[in-house]
């Protein structure tokens, strides 16, 4: 109803002006038709997308197609050159279809580069067309300004752009060579050349200053009467070539300690026909280049003659070594012993023992002129044992009725390898208890006297005979900590040692857990052997 008339309603269209489904015949036919939602049917209608706007300068912006082209300039009133090939980029600005053409510079061409058409629309004809990228193609002609522009090749973005566009792109062509600038580059070829090089003194100086070889010689004059091999170190200055000989002093050579022997010069070859002004006037001349010696001359092995004098030279040292293999390329030998080796002292034979004080102590006063020293002990071993001691029972082996009955301890000192004797108190033995043999060091019967071998605790285990000085002893028992010393260290005694000591333990009683574990191991062998017989 408008203004209190009544109006048709008009028919509702999609899209393509298509009548909706809600204004069909179906719709009319409902019982109600204010309750039908064709949404529950057909679904809901998909509203249509709009893409966002991007202006067109935004899309292309800074985006440029570059062709490779040239054009021919006429030169006039020259008799050498007709024209100019003159090379060119043209460059297509897609954001506002404008163009510029820029002339790359070129070496000694004697023309003003750079850019040529300014940037802008550029008509194609006269009535109004403008040039477009679609009208570039390889190999085409076009004229700007009244240039006539050959497209010879573009860049690989303007190859892809157009074949992405549809455009078929030609083949890229050569572009053709300018005469005067071949002209130039022949003459500028032809004139080059390059400055011979010089042995200049001052840039040797800059760049050898300090840098000094040094070599290792000896001169061997012992073919003369008091002659000897003398050694000497030879410098070979970098800079300016000369050499410089230094004699090796030794201490008490009897010799003068003269600073050189060949003050700084260069060293010549053939000392023999030297002028009778050398080298007080030196000329330089090309024969002389090889009159003197050079670095490459100096190796180890080689002889060289000092005026006169014959060196051979034995070793260089690490700089100069260095600098033979990196700088010359060439690598040198290994040092030469040249040296008599000296003969080693002689050996004063040791005299025999005499008897008085120990082997050891004796020994002391033959190795020594002065005062003698007493015999070093071993401080390492004497902190480490210090108060240890391995006890064992003995008897003495009688042959007097008397000695049947005393018993002995014998107390081997860990720290000095010494062994003491004191005799156990008896009630009316007749013998005094206490001391029998202070701390000494026991040898074994049948050993060398000069160097005896000593009894140590790996000879002492029950039932061994022990001879000290004469007088036999057999071995009836041990104290328990020489069985923990033998488990603690048993590199030093054998097998057979340590099993004897446990035995004794074992049936000592020292060692209940030792004889519980060897009752349940025999009997575990006898319920075996019992298992055994009843199969």
């Amino acid at each position: 109803m408008r203004n209190g008339f009544h109006y048709p309603r008009p028919a509702r269209t999609g899209i393509g002006r298509q009548p909706l489904d809600v204004e069909g015949i179906a719709y009319f036919s409902s019982v109600n038709p204010r309750w039908f939602n064709p949404s529950l049917t057909y679904g809901c209608v998909k509203e249509h997308e709009v893409s966002q706007f991007i202006p067109h300068f935004v899309l292309y912006d800074k985006i440029c197609l570059t062709f490779r082209a040239f054009f021919k300039q006429p030169v006039f009133e020259s008799p050498l050159e007709h024209y100019r090939v003159r090379k060119v980029n043209i460059l297509y600005f897609l954001e506002d279809d404008t163009i510029t053409v820029i002339e790359p510079e070129v070496e000694n061409s004697g023309i003003k580069h750079g850019r040529l058409v300014r940037r802008n629309r550029i008509p194609k004809t006269a009535h109004g067309d403008f040039w477009h990228w679609k009208d570039f193609n390889i190999g085409i002609k076009m004229t700007m300004y009244g240039v006539m522009y050959h497209i010879t090749d573009c860049d690989i973005f303007t190859k892809e752009y157009l074949q992405s566009q549809g455009i078929e792109l030609n083949d890229p062509e050569e572009m053709p060579p300018d005469p005067y600038t071949l002209n130039r580059q022949l003459k500028l070829k032809s004139h080059s050349h390059k400055t011979e090089w010089t042995d200049d003194k001052f840039r040797r100086f800059l760049e050898y200053d300090g840098k000094i070889l040094r070599f290792f010689a000896v001169w061997d004059d012992r073919d003369s009467e008091y002659g000897q091999l003398r050694q000497y170190i030879i410098y070979y200055y970098l800079a300016d070539d000369t050499v410089e000989v230094h004699e090796v002093y030794k201490e008490n050579d009897g010799r003068d300690p003269v600073p050189l022997l060949l003050r700084k010069m260069k060293l010549p070859r053939e000392w023999k026909d030297l002028p009778i002004d050398f080298p007080s006037v030196m000329t330089v001349a090309d024969e002389e280049a090889t009159a003197y010696y050079t670095s490459k001359d100096f190796l180890v092995g080689e002889t060289i003659f000092i005026l006169g004098r014959r060196f051979l030279i034995y070793n260089t040292d690490t700089f100069t070594r260095k600098y033979f293999k990196e700088v010359l390329n060439i690598t040198q030998r290994d040092a030469i012993d040249v040296f008599e080796k000296k003969p080693p002292p002689p050996v004063m034979p040791i005299p025999p023992y005499l008897g008085f004080g120990s082997p050891e102590d004796s020994l002391q006063s033959c190795l020594t002129v002065t005062i003698p020293q007493p015999p070093k002990k071993d401080v390492v071993q004497y902190l480490d044992n210090v108060s240890k001691y391995l006890r064992y029972e003995a008897i003495m082996d009688w042959v007097h009725p008397e000695d049947k009955d005393r018993k002995f301890v014998f107390s081997y000192s860990l720290s000095d390898c010494s062994i003491t004797i004191s005799e156990i108190p008896k009630r009316n033995s007749g013998f005094m208890e206490g001391t029998y043999l202070k701390s000494t060091r026991i040898p074994k019967p049948g050993t060398n006297l000069d160097d005896p071998e000593y009894y140590t605790p790996a000879d002492l285990y029950i039932g061994a005979v022990v001879t000290v000085f004469t007088q036999r002893f057999i071995i009836t028992g041990a104290d328990l900590f020489v069985y923990h010393y033998m488990q603690t260290n048993p590199e030093k005694f054998p097998p057979h040692i340590t099993d004897n000591i446990r035995n004794y333990m074992i049936k000592a009683g020292h060692l209940k857990e030792d004889t519980a574990d060897h009752v349940q191991e025999l009997e575990k062998e006898g319920e075996e052997r019992k298992k055994n017989l009843n199969c």
